[in-house]
C-alpha cells in the first residue's frame, strides 16, 4: 500500500498529491490519501511506500505547526519505508526540498526521490507526478 500524506495552504501541494494518487490508482495500487491534519502513525506503519508533501515555507523550510510535528512523531516508522518527498515553492530556487531531504536522511530515513514544482503545477508537471505514482 502507498500512503500519500500532505500539507497544503493554497492547493498547490494538494494538486500534486492528487496527481500522484491518480497515477498510483491507474497502476492498480492501493492508496491511502490523507491531509496531514488527519494523519496518524498507522498511515505510515501500514504502508510500504510513503509520499510526503509539503510546500516551502518561510526561510526554505517545511511547515512547522502541523506538518513538522507529525513528521517528527513518525520518524522512527519512516526509517523502515521508502519515502518520496514532494511539494511546491514560489520563490528562490526551491532549496527547501534539498534541506528537507538532508534532514530526513540525517535522521536515518531512506529518501528514494524528491519532486518539486514551481507554484501551481502545470499539466506537464501533473503528468510527471502521475508517472511518479505509477512508479512506486
Amino acid at each position: 500500500m502507498i500512503s500519500i500524506i500532505y500539507y497544503t495552504e493554497t492547493g498547490n501541494t494538494e494538486a500534486m498529491a492528487e496527481a500522484i494518487k491518480v497515477g498510483a490508482e491507474e497502476a492498480g495500487k492501493e492508496v491511502n490519501f490523507v491531509a496531514v491534519d488527519g494523519a496518524s502513525s498507522e498511515d505510515v506503519e501500514n504502508a510500504d511506500v510513503i509520499f510526503l508533501g509539503c510546500p516551502a515555507k518561510g526561510d526554505e523550510e517545511i511547515e512547522d505547526l502541523t506538518f513538522r510535528p507529525y513528521i517528527e512523531s513518525v520518524m522512527d516508522e519512516l526509517k523502515a519505508k521508502k519515502v518520496i518527498l514532494f511539494g511546491s515553492y514560489a520563490w528562490n530556487e526551491g532549496e527547501w526540498i534539498e534541506n528537507w531531504k538532508n534532514e530526513m536522511e540525517d535522521n536515518g530515513v531512506d529518501i528514494v526521490e524528491t519532486f518539486k514544482a514551481y507554484d501551481y503545477p502545470e499539466d506537464s508537471v501533473l503528468n510527471e507526478l502521475k508517472e511518479l505514482g505509477q512508479k512506486y
